[in-house]
């Protein structure tokens, strides 16, 4: 018998399949260990020799592997074709070889797609680990831990509020805030356009002013109101005439297939997806065996596929869609051992496969490769010029004619950022013509700031800069919104406080190591070492002798020292020079203290030498000298008629608050958003929450309303409802109140969104039970109301038929009942041998 290991259940299934008896295809369920989370875990001063630790919830699949390797004729590890499946075997092998039940026949296999044939090729060609690959997995693994358990101290004891620092995901953060500050310091300019509406053979056409008083007019030449007016007067008394039609031809070529940022990117441009989400729908679209493996820079395909391709093609269009040759894309990738085949459909033949998110990425996929073997589009673009009898004034028209849709019949690469293109149609004309005015328009614009990063433009920004690689754009991203360094909003990411304080800090401190050069030439090391070009030790040294002593010297300088210097740094983000010539330091509340950084429990924000006479604070991110969301003390509401303590509104780390009375005592609530003005009689209101609205009238118990960390609900017994408002908190009624109570228990433990009606109706079991499709909490399952089996990720829930449910119902129950009810089971049955628990107490 031999031994397969991968890293996922799916992907051991369905090779288990492939191969047949003699084989047994176990899963590792992606890495078995790591290094600690302790210090000590890399010793550079042994080599940088690593302690690896094995992942506590791991046990039981290393176990049951390491049983069958004692086993086993032979070993086969057949993890992922990328440096992280390589240690991933690695891992496995070092772990069986510990626990002596490593065969002595041990192999290394990889495959691009799950498919038989592809399997199949690879247990015929063998190979030993790749030792480069190792090296680089234990170099970036080793340069990640060092950075991130030297560096992340400093910040926490010099920074406080800071949560970590990391080797790429600080620059991946630095180029959001970056983008901050420009958008911050961006003056917009004003400027005005000119256009008239046309009309030639009663088809209507724009034409812009592009010549005026014989000077040319571009964008922002024209930045009064009066000198647009003065320009559209003259337009509307012109008579403009045709004086030059330029035609020229214009080509496109198609794309080449994804790689993991360019699936990325459209994935978040078209379907809205994040970069994690993509990729977690991606592996299970590799592990159903329907596209190639997902982590790749390669661009190009196998013979064999674009044969296939041209093939779908031909059989799709006509043979003008099909190119005489073959497209061949060749990788820009500079590490060609890890430039594996483009991401692609295994099965040209299939155009859809799966449902939901799965069915809309293998869609992309499809049209992408697809379209990568496609003729070009043929394109006709007219420029057209009117002037006036004097040459004095001009207006120009352009538009843009399909000759030949070519690949952009099947599919159309998006754009992180629209521009305006001319693509309307023009009626037919000719030197000499003069079309109508009907009517001229002067309108006024304003220059607009570079956009915010989405997640596909900052991965592309990443690809660009050479930060970071395809395996680990998902995941830096990930962690940046993990942190909190930055959020989301519309798509976009925005720097938030602590994002911005961390990265002036990397950035006055450890300049070095958080600029773009420097971490992509580390990168081009870390692939000059998996391509045997570099000597993994050696490059970790390097790092290591300068970034050791700078670590060290940060360390030794006070947090006050710190801060004095990031107040230097960030003088002209935050107390930039003034119009009138002011000083921009002067508090804005007394008129006679300086403003400067602070730091805080909570973290950095901008205070008033005079404190604690004048209490003037604002937040950190604040730039400038804006009052808004500025603190200058507590402001006092009233006082409670009952206690006749105050009630004051203050300004806290997380927002503003009511408080009322002093010390340890004081009550304190959260203003809500949507709390509209605040007035004593409010505050007062939210201070007494939770309100009793009475009795449960089946219960007897009280049903309560208030505000929590996710917003207004009611409460009673343990259970919970929402509430659409704060007025909701107060103005619910017992009778509503048990309705919504009644709503949400109903719908209690179900995916928000899941339908309570099937999907399908297939029929009836042998037994004459009915047959559904339904959709589940994680997913759509078919039921005959005694069993319930998943659907396959890759099945369309519409398209299952009842013999394929009744085999899957057969399947699922075979299994026996699912795990986690075995335990209920076993337990039930100590309780009835109560004659044992006696003898217990006496021996006791």
């Amino acid at each position: 018998m031999k031994l397969v290991v991968v890293e996922s259940p799916a992907k051991a299934k369905t090779i288990e399949k492939y191969l047949g008896p003699g084989y047994k295809v176990l899963a590792s369920y992606g890495h078995v260990r790591d290094l600690p989370a302790k210090d000590g875990s890399v010793n550079p001063d042994e080599g940088f020799a690593m302690e690896w630790e094995n992942y506590a919830d791991k046990a039981r699949q290393l176990k049951a592997i390491a049983d069958e390797a004692k086993g086993a004729d032979a070993l086969i590890l057949a993890t992922d074709p990328d440096r992280e499946g390589e240690a991933i075997s690695w891992h496995v092998q070092e772990v069986l070889a510990k626990r002596r039940a490593l065969p002595k026949d041990t192999q290394r296999v990889t495959f691009n797609a799950i498919t038989k044939p592809a399997v199949l090729k690879a247990m015929a060609e063998p190979r030993a680990l790749d030792e480069d690959l190792i090296d680089a997995y234990r170099a970036r693994r080793a340069l990640d831990y060092l950075v991130g358990f030297t560096l992340s101290p400093v910040l926490w004891r010099k920074l406080p509020g800071a949560k970590s620092a990391g080797r790429v995901q600080s620059v991946a953060l630095r180029l959001v805030v970056d983008r901050e500050r420009e958008i911050e310091a961006f003056r917009a300019q004003e400027y005005w356009s000119v256009t008239a509406d046309m009309e030639q053979d009663s088809v209507p056409f724009l034409a812009r002013l592009v010549k005026w008083k014989g000077q040319k007019i571009d964008r922002l030449t024209i930045g009064q109101e009066g000198d647009a007016l003065a320009a559209k007067a003259d337009v509307e008394a012109a008579r403009l005439t045709v004086v030059s039609v330029e035609t020229k031809p214009l080509t496109r070529n198609p794309p080449p297939p994804f790689t993991t940022s360019t699936l990325q990117q459209e994935a978040a441009r078209k379907l809205g997806f994040s970069a994690s989400h993509t990729m977690r729908v991606a592996q299970n679209l590799y592990e159903d065996g329907l596209i190639t493996y997902m982590r790749t820079d390669g661009v190009q395909m196998d013979e064999s596929a674009i044969s296939a391709a041209r093939k779908a093609i031909a059989e799709r269009y006509d043979g003008g869609y099909v190119p005489d040759k073959p497209r061949i894309y060749q990788t820009k990738a500079k590490n060609a051992q890890e430039a594996h085949e483009a991401i692609r459909p295994t099965d040209f033949g299939r155009e859809r496969a799966g449902s939901g998110d799965h069915a809309r990425l293998y869609e992309l996929v499809f049209k992408r490769a697809t379209a990568s073997q496609m003729a070009s589009a043929r394109l006709e673009r007219t420029t057209v010029d009117l002037a006036d009898g004097t040459g004095q004034l001009g207006l120009r028209a352009t538009g843009q004619v399909v000759l030949f849709p070519g690949y952009l019949a099947l599919y159309e690469e998006g754009r992180d950022d629209e521009g305006d293109e001319d693509s309307r149609r023009l009626p037919r004309l000719k030197d000499g013509d003069s079309p109508a005015v009907k009517a001229v328009k002067a309108e006024q614009h304003f220059t607009q700031p570079p956009p915010r990063y989405s997640e596909a433009s900052l991965v592309k920004k990443m690809e660009e800069l050479g930060i970071g690689r395809p395996s680990t754009y998902a995941s830096i991203l990930q962690t940046i919104k993990d942190r909190s360094y930055v959020r989301i909003e519309k798509n976009r990411f925005h720097a938030e406080e602590s994002g911005r304080l961390v990265t002036a800090f990397l950035e006055r401190f450890f300049e070095k190591y958080v600029s773009f050069d420097f971490t992509a030439e580390l990168e081009e090391e870390l692939d000059d070492i998996s391509g045997g070009r570099a000597q993994w030790q050696a490059v970790l040294e390097a790092f290591w002798k300068d970034f050791k002593p700078k670590t060290a010297e940060v360390m030794e300088q006070k947090p006050s020292e710190v801060t004095a210097e990031l107040d230097k740094f960030l003088a002209p983000f935050l107390f930039p020079e003034k119009a009138d010539g002011s000083d921009p330091r002067l508090c804005p509340n007394c008129g006679q203290g300086q403003l400067a950084l602070r730091g805080g429990r909570f973290g950095a924000f901008i205070a008033c030498s005079n404190y604690p006479e004048c209490k003037y604070t604002r937040r950190f991110a604040q730039a400038g000298a804006a009052n808004d969301g500025a603190d200058t003390g507590p402001e006092t509401l009233g006082t409670d008629p009952e206690t006749g303590l105050p009630v004051e509104r203050k300004a806290g780390r997380f927002g503003p608050y009511i408080q009322l009375g002093e010390g340890k005592e004081a009550k304190r609530s959260s203003i809500p958003k949507d709390a509209g003005e605040l007035t004593l009689e409010l505050a007062l209101k939210l201070l007494s929450l939770p309100r009793t609205i009475g009795p449960h009238p089946e219960t007897g118990k009280d049903i309560t309303a208030s505000i929590g960390r996710y917003g207004p609900y009611l409460a009673h017994d343990g259970k919970y409802a929402r509430l659409q408002s704060t007025t909701d908190v107060f103005e619910t009624g017992m009778n509503a109140a048990v309705v919504k109570l009644a709503e949400a228990a109903a719908g209690g433990g179900r995916r928000q969104g899941a339908s309570r009606e099937p999907i399908a109706l297939l029929g009836t079991n042998p037994d004459g039970a009915e047959v559904k499709v339904m959709e589940g909490r994680f997913g759509p399952y078919v039921t005959d109301g005694t069993t319930n089996a998943t659907l396959p990720k890759a099945k369309d829930p519409k398209a299952l038929t009842l013999d394929e449910a009744l085999v899957l119902l057969a399947e699922r129950a075979a299994k026996g009942p699912a795990k986690g009810k075995k335990p209920v089971k076993k337990a039930a049955a100590p309780k009835k041998a109560a004659p044992k628990k006696p003898a217990a107490k006496k021996k006791a």
